[in-house]
């Protein structure tokens, strides 16, 4: 059973939608698309896609205005996600010049899937700016949305539209079994040779996401999943992580980094109540 969180939705809206098309005529076809009906057409698909956005916004964001990002987010997704289970997800957040405000988190949400959080990140104190990339399961074809907020609260929004199906209930890419023999195992790599630092971290857990099918029993594996994770360097936080079900299995990170003596300590807990905890040297002198 998943621990009930304030950013699971209580219910999703439903939209059926019936299309009745009839024979263009010969001069209809000759005459070729009208650039109007199908301006019409985009509108209607636009908002049909916000329908869900519209009813999960609001367990999400209680209350609370959400503007356009601009500049200050830029999120990175694929048009048409290879595979579903495993769809790469970057973030990168920056403050302009000038802008006496600090970030104080991002949300993924992935409107389509049956819990659109994907994840809340807590940012460490001060952050200007800060990159991150993941892997998430996208369940049909979804818009995904970064939704930061600022230290003075306000919440700053974009979104991708990406075409993916049957990732939550995809089954796992690797075996099984080994991935529980080696539940926990974390590894962590520096990549300061690139122009802007970065790491990653890697925990070992098949992040089962309560659809996917057990192949012996016919039945539905249980939810199981990395529900918290914690990145410190020198006991300061980097980033915090409340997570739900679309992080995709032996969940990675990739962050911006800045390298130094100090240590970076990784905690993760999950559904279960297991803890893992390891320390990485810092990679810097």
């Amino acid at each position: 059973m998943m621990r009930r969180s304030p950013f699971r939705t209580a219910g999703r809206a439903c939209l059926v939608a019936l299309a009745l098309c009839a024979p263009a005529t010969g001069a209809a076809r000759a005459a070729g698309p009208d650039p109007m009906q199908d301006a019409a057409g985009e509108t209607r698909k636009e908002a049909t896609r916000e329908t869900t956005w519209a009813a999960i916004r609001l367990d999400l964001f209680p209350g609370r205005d959400i503007g356009e990002a601009g500049a200050i987010v830029q999120l990175d997704a694929p048009d048409r996600a290879e595979d579903a289970a495993l769809v790469p997800i970057s973030i990168q957040l920056a403050l302009p010049a000038g802008d006496p405000r600090t970030l104080k988190a991002v949300t993924l949400i992935v409107d389509e899937n049956p819990a659109p959080m994907a994840g809340r990140f807590t940012l460490g104190d001060g952050r200007r700016d800060f990159s991150l990339s993941l892997r998430v399961r996208v369940n049909s074809y979804s818009f995904v949305r970064a939704v930061a907020e600022t230290s003075d609260g306000a919440l700053l929004m974009t979104k991708a539209y990406v075409k993916a199906a049957g990732g939550c209930s995809a089954p796992a890419t690797k075996d099984t079994a080994d991935s529980i023999a080696r539940l926990g195992e974390m590894r962590f790599r520096s990549f300061a040779e690139t122009g802007r630092p970065e790491a990653q971290v890697q925990i070992r857990h098949p992040n089962f996401s309560g659809l996917q099918m057990d192949e012996t029993t016919r039945g539905y594996t249980p939810a199981w999943f990395v529900r918290e994770v914690e990145v410190k360097q020198g006991g300061k936080l980097i980033f915090a992580m409340e997570g739900g079900i679309s992080i995709s299995e032996d969940p990675t990170f990739r962050f911006s980094y800045t390298p130094s003596p100090d240590q970076v300590t990784v905690r993760a807990e999950d559904t279960e109540g297991k803890v893992f905890t390891s320390t990485f040297p810092g990679g810097g002198s």
